[in-house]
């Protein structure tokens, strides 16, 4: 099977561009790509705890929405890149602690529209969150521009 990537898929390039975002605040890891996967981590830890110890399901989605955008921004040509529209995500399982690993798989790769799917497992590959993100596929320009404004 070919690579679904369009862009070149340097990880440590990507990781790079993330330093100094949310990414790097709730200390979301890329840590692998294969051909047409992106997988990242994201420590279960007081930034990303709820008050009840949990994993908060906010810090869930930011992983999934992360490993999704980016797997999709991949896919598009140079140029181009992906917006998140809809996300929704499923928390099956409490995690408490260790870390979580976020698996994203492209369902959809079109070329106005994007769905993904990210599944999150806990240290024991235990299933505890499913996510689905929706991606529009949009220049810079078009991705720049507040509600409202003309569209080129």
């Amino acid at each position: 099977m070919a690579a679904i990537w369009r862009q070149p898929p340097d990880l440590d390039a990507l990781r790079e561009h993330a330093r100094g975002t949310m990414v790097e605040v709730l200390g979301i890891r890329l840590t692998a790509i294969g051909e047409d996967w992106l997988r990242g981590t994201l420590p279960v830890d007081a930034r990303t705890r709820q008050p009840f110890g949990l994993l908060h399901g906010g810090a869930s989605a930011a992983l999934a929405e992360t490993l999704g955008s980016i797997a999709g921004t991949l896919c598009c040509a140079p140029g181009s890149r992906v917006v998140g529209l809809e996300i929704n995500a499923n928390h099956l399982r409490a995690v408490r602690e260790g870390t979580v690993t976020g698996t994203a798989r492209p369902l959809h790769v079109g070329r106005n529209t994007q769905v993904w799917e990210i599944r999150i497992e806990d240290d024991t590959g235990r299933l505890c969150c499913v996510a689905r993100l929706t991606c529009a596929v949009v220049t810079p320009d078009a991705a720049d521009a507040g509600p409202g404004s003309p569209q080129p």
